[in-house]
């Protein structure tokens, strides 16, 4: 094998570790931010931070072609994620482990292929349906088997409060599955953290900003990657990634994500998960991987890909 065939194997998969690992570690940097600051400031500092960062390349990114109606889905888009999505997930991190949360985020795909058949009438293979009901009852047991600890105060409320978010993370991906035609995903991305950055200003000051400057420089590092390194790294990466090699593959490879969760949450915050929770982390992922080796109705690396600024996001994400 040539020397210029190995790099073009190995740069891709590098880049898609690097966005594994960065989305994956995303959730113990949040809950170590939460330490010193409230979800909303966090929040507010990462969507503040991110746009920022995409200002100065604003001007370069295509511009859409507009169309009469698009304002609704731009709405709806904005409304669910960032909104909604890091509402709801900036106060479930804070009552679940950052590992359950990890865990619970690798449904997206699956929420993302029920939607499309329930909104965009595309076709839900039965093995798509199976892995769906398998991943719920996953999360039903991760919920269950949760215990009350230092970094899980609640963990029932902050597992519901994830999958309300993982649900608007879908929504906003299928709303961008119609858009993106016709609209850059990286002009997208850059609207979404415009908007959180307004959206999420009243509750950080709110928080109180004078308390900021006895958060831990530790706090301030997490916020700065958050903003950074998973917002815009780990959302440029995928993409790389994605372009240089089968979307297929790309898409399995973000089933890594629940694991380096559930390893980081260890190594950094000392989590600790239940029997059951442990089996409930098996189970989900077992799920996605059941669906994604089967016929997607829609692909699942697209939808993450084009909502990466959640972290998931994802990304987001991200």
């Amino acid at each position: 094998m040539s020397s210029s065939r190995l790099t073009g194997r190995i740069i891709p998969l590098l880049c898609l570790l690097g966005a594994v690992m960065f989305w994956g570690t995303s959730f113990a940097a949040t809950k170590t931010a939460l330490d010193s600051f409230s979800p909303m400031t966090v929040i507010w500092l990462r969507m503040a931070l991110a746009t920022l960062i995409f200002a100065p390349t604003w001007f370069f990114i295509p511009k859409p072609a507009y169309q009469r109606g698009d304002v609704k889905w731009l709405a709806l888009i904005a409304l669910l994620m960032p909104c909604i999505y890091y509402l709801a997930e900036g106060y479930a991190i804070r009552f679940t482990t950052s590992s359950a949360a990890g865990v619970i985020s690798a449904i997206v795909p699956l929420l993302v292929a029920a939607g499309a058949w329930l909104f965009l009438r595309e076709h839900l293979s039965l093995r798509s349906g199976v892995a769906i009901a398998i991943s719920l009852v996953g999360v039903a047991m991760l919920s269950v088997g949760g215990q009350t600890q230092a970094a899980a105060p609640n963990p029932v409320l902050g597992n519901v409060l994830e999958v309300t978010a993982m649900a608007c993370a879908a929504g906003s991906m299928i709303a961008i599955k119609h858009l993106s035609s016709r609209y850059n995903p990286w002009f997208l991305t850059g609207m979404q953290a415009v908007v959180g950055a307004v959206f999420f200003l009243p509750g950080a000051i709110a928080s109180g900003p004078a308390s900021w400057a006895d958060a831990s420089p530790l706090a301030w590092v997490s916020v700065a990657y958050l903003g950074t390194v998973v917002s815009i790294g780990a959302f440029g990466l995928y993409n790389t990634a994605v372009v240089q090699m089968p979307a297929n593959r790309a898409a399995l490879a973000i089933n890594l994500v629940p694991a380096v969760a559930i390893l980081s949450g260890w190594l950094v915050r000392s989590e600790s998960l239940s029997g059951l929770q442990l089996a409930a982390c098996a189970i989900i992922v077992g799920a996605v991987v059941l669906s994604e080796t089967g016929t997607a109705p829609l692909a699942p690396s697209e939808a993450i890909a084009a909502a990466g600024f959640a972290a998931a996001s994802k990304p987001d994400g991200e």
